[in-house]
């Protein structure tokens, strides 16, 4: 039934609870385990109020990739024992739109996410990576609280 699971993790608790579901889930249906991380790098509309020169954005970018690399091997050390394949995938982009997309091309069968990641108060104001991904994936989606 689920053949491919996609599971989007950031380091947060509810992320890492999101995987150990998706370890069950995967468990009981052979399911091979997609897991991504998606960095959200600085954007032009946050610039405006505090400018910074190309070179500042490029390190403040490297650094969340390599953030976003010890996360996945997080994972990976998490799914150690795991009998089913696993792939591992690091993004760029908005993280609701990237985990549509590679949902999408992936031809995942589901999608497990946490309620909650670490993107505090702005996710408050203007609605959960979870919520939009449930409202926009054409998969199932399982959001573990």
């Amino acid at each position: 039934m689920f053949k491919k699971i996609l599971v989007p993790v950031d380091g947060s608790e509810g992320s890492w609870r999101a995987l150990n579901s998706a370890v069950e889930i995967g468990e009981k249906f052979g399911s091979e385990l997609e897991v991504v991380n998606v960095i959200q790098p600085y954007n032009n509309a946050a610039l405006l109020a505090v400018p910074l020169d190309h070179a500042t954005v490029s390190q403040g970018n490297s650094e969340l990739e390599k953030i976003g690399d010890k996360v996945l091997e997080m994972a990976q050390e998490r799914l150690a024992n795991y009998a089913g394949k696993t792939q591992f995938h690091l993004e760029v982009g908005h993280p609701s739109e990237r985990v549509v997309a590679l949902s999408k091309k992936l031809e995942a069968d589901a999608i497990v996410i946490g309620s909650r990641g670490l993107s505090g108060i702005a996710e408050f104001f203007l609605g959960s990576v979870s919520s939009k991904v449930a409202q926009y994936a054409n998969v199932p989606v399982l959001i573990v609280k």
